[in-house]
Order: C-alpha cells, then structure tokens, then sequence
C-alpha cells in the first residue's frame, strides 16, 4: 500500500465542499455588527503596535487584514473570538468582516490548534520527488508533540526545493526521510528549523543570508556566489574599475 493510499480521505460536509459552513444559514435574530469600543475591548499593547504598523504600509487599511489576523494568530495561538475582536477593534472593523477573511483562508485556524504547524506540500511537484513518504515520516516524528501539528498541504509554491514544507512559515527544502526528526528535534529545542536549508538562505532569496554548505550556494566571501549582487562582483568583467 503507498503512502497515498494510507493518507487519511479529504473531509467533505454534508453539502459536498471541503470549506465548513459556507452555506449555513445566517441567524438573523442577532443584532447588527457592530465595531468593537476601544473602551471594552483590551488589546495587548504589543499586538496593538504591530496592527498599527501593518496598516500603515497600506493606502486602505483592510488590506492590512490578512497579517493582522495573523498576528493574531500567532499571539493567541488561534483565531478566537477574542483575537478577532481585538484586531476588528485596532482596525475600526467589523469581526463578521474579518471572520469572513479568516474563513476563507485556510492557514488561519478559527479552532484550537497545536503551537506550531508544519505544513508538507504534497502537490504533484513535491509528490514525485518524495513528499507523501515524508509527510508519514513527518507524521510519526511528531506523534506524542501535542504542539506541533502536521498537515499535508496542496501547493507552497516553492517547488525548486521539494519535497518541501513551511514550518511555522519558515520554508525549508529539499527534504530528506531524516529531516522529521530534526524538525521535530529544532522545534523542541527552540532552535531555527534546518537552518542550512530554509529558502531564505539561498543566493536567489537573499544575497546576503548564505549559509556555508547549502547546496548550490558558495560560501560567504566568494565572489562569484551571486552575479551583480553587492559581495559577487560586477556581472560583465568589462566593468570592472
């Protein structure tokens, strides 16, 4: 039997869809939304100041809903009622707006959820080079983490690097069988996950975050590690001073 055939089946509700509660019935004996008061609505200061900068970089401030919610997230551990009620209230929205967001976005979690996700693409990319084997793997590691949740993730979009997974939104590839554990072991230990293989380390990501080691990349100080980046030197040699 393949790891394919051992993976759970998709949910589905009653009404077909893989989305819960698209087609519920609105309750209309509820008053309106209404804006949260700044007066009855305690916000973490700390929260509050990251909101407020998110917002700032934008000309509508809406458009700040995705990372504030997932300030949030990451503040309360999940999108609960009380999150959401503090960013509606920093950003002079409604909740129902921003549950709306929330719940069509499915890395936001409006259920409980463990500490920390590890999301293992499984799309067809990542598929052939190995990803339904690491995902059990992945699985098994992290049996008796309660933190550290494992899902299997439809595209990540970083298919240079599969197999792949986004571990607490760190990108980190191409994985092995042996990277279970020692995300697992990174995690508990409080430690960056597979340092010597997060995207953000690769030349292409940033010039200047290489890791000496990681395939592809040459180490610090050799100059021809990035064409026309700021430590490689000039792309055509007839520029040279």
């Amino acid at each position: 039997m393949s790891a394919i055939d051992r993976r759970p089946p998709v949910r589905r509700y009653e009404h077909g869809s893989r989305v819960p509660g698209w087609d519920d019935a609105v309750d209309l004996t509820k008053p309106p939304a209404t804006v949260p008061d700044p007066a009855t609505t305690p916000v973490p200061e700390e929260l509050r100041r990251a909101i407020e900068a998110e917002m700032a970089k934008y000309p509508d401030a809406r458009s700040a809903s995705i990372p504030a919610l997932h300030l949030a997230q990451r503040h309360h551990g999940w999108c609960s009622p009380e999150a959401i009620q503090q960013v509606a209230c920093v950003m002079r929205l409604t909740p129902a707006y921003l549950t709306s967001v929330a719940s069509f976005y499915d890395m936001f979690a409006l259920q409980p959820k463990p500490r920390h996700d590890v999301y293992v693409c499984t799309n067809i990319s990542c598929s052939l080079l190995g990803a339904d084997e690491f995902y059990d793997a992945m699985c098994h590691a992290a049996e008796g983490h309660g933190d550290i949740g494992v899902r299997g993730f439809e595209c990540l979009g970083a298919c240079d690097i599969g197999p792949m997974a986004s571990v607490n939104g760190e990108y980190v590839g191409p994985l092995d069988l042996d990277d279970a554990r020692l995300i697992v072991e990174d995690i508990e230990a409080g430690r960056p996950v597979l340092e010597h293989k997060q995207l953000r380390r690769r030349a292409v990501a940033d010039a200047h975050g290489r890791v000496e080691g990681f395939d592809g990349i040459a180490p610090v100080g050799q100059e021809d590690a990035v064409a026309g980046s700021p430590v490689s030197g000039p792309v055509n040699p007839e520029e040279t001073p």
